[in-house]
């Protein structure tokens, strides 16, 4: 078990870091962003245990995997609306380099549909609704050669192994792919799906987008737990407005250590 977790933890790193070799690594942007992502998962966890949840935990798990799907969706568009005007307002041969540098944030990107489509085929098939040993009858898959009522219960028991130990791979198979896109999740929202691949500033000038647009569809769904309005409020505004912080304070941090402006970005 160890060993998968481990294996799952590296492949979401090598999709989710960043990993442009000539890239600017500050380590304080670094922990900051790790803190902001520890501290947000930290407070969901907690709101989760500290108060009843309104729906089921399997309507409750399906409904945050819809929620990473849009969330991806609005990345994509996030990152690809700032990949595009980086291109369109840069100076080339700057901007034929950016365009280059889009195969991170869309393997990113991409990693998290492809996890919350396995989850989903996994649940399918563990409830029985892509196929059931009902969906199969009585058959003698021995052409008669024990007889028809022995033919048929041999038949029967070996569909029902075959069932049992595929029920075990989907079962395992879900359990990595949870793992998987959760990582992957994770990775990708510190990193802002690797658009600081494109270019430094992106993540901090895409982040502040991302998350005001996930907060702003969340105020047409009803919350997951029977908290207080106020609770409610505070956690959802805790997230955009600590993000935004953060994304100002990259941006001076960049320019005042770096010399990283959107002037010197753009070639102006």
């Amino acid at each position: 078990m160890r060993h998968l977790v481990n294996t799952l933890g590296s492949a979401a790193s090598r999709v989710g870091d960043p990993s442009r070799p000539d890239r600017i690594e500050d380590p304080v942007i670094a922990r900051m962003q790790s803190l902001r992502s520890a501290v947000g998962l930290t407070a969901t966890l907690w709101l989760l245990f500290a108060y009843p949840m309104r729906v089921d935990r399997q309507s409750f798990l399906m409904g945050k995997l819809q929620e990473l799907l849009i969330g991806c969706g609005i990345a994509l568009a996030a990152v690809v609306v700032g990949i595009a005007a980086f291109i369109a307002l840069a100076r080339a041969p700057l901007g034929r380099g950016y365009a280059a540098r889009v195969g991170g944030p869309l393997a990113a990107l991409g990693a998290i549909p492809m996890g919350v489509g396995a989850v989903w085929l996994m649940v399918a098939a563990l409830g029985g609704d892509i196929v059931a040993p009902g969906d199969i009858g009585p058959h003698d898959f021995t052409f008669g050669l024990f007889g028809t009522v022995i033919g048929t219960l041999i038949t029967g028991l070996v569909i029902g192994v075959l069932f049992f130990v595929a029920a075990l791979v989907c079962a395992v198979v879900l359990v990595a792919a949870l793992l998987f896109t959760l990582a992957a999740a994770v990775k990708g929202l510190n990193s802002c799906f690797r658009a600081g691949d494109v270019h430094e500033l992106l993540p901090a000038l895409v982040s502040p987008l991302l998350v005001w647009s996930l907060f702003a569809l969340q105020l047409f769904d009803d919350a997951d737990v029977a908290a207080p309005p106020l609770v409610i409020y505070v956690f959802s505004l805790g997230g955009p407005l600590s993000v935004t912080l953060l994304s100002l304070w990259e941006v001076r941090r960049l320019r005042v250590r770096y010399g990283v402006t959107l002037r010197s970005a753009l070639g102006r």
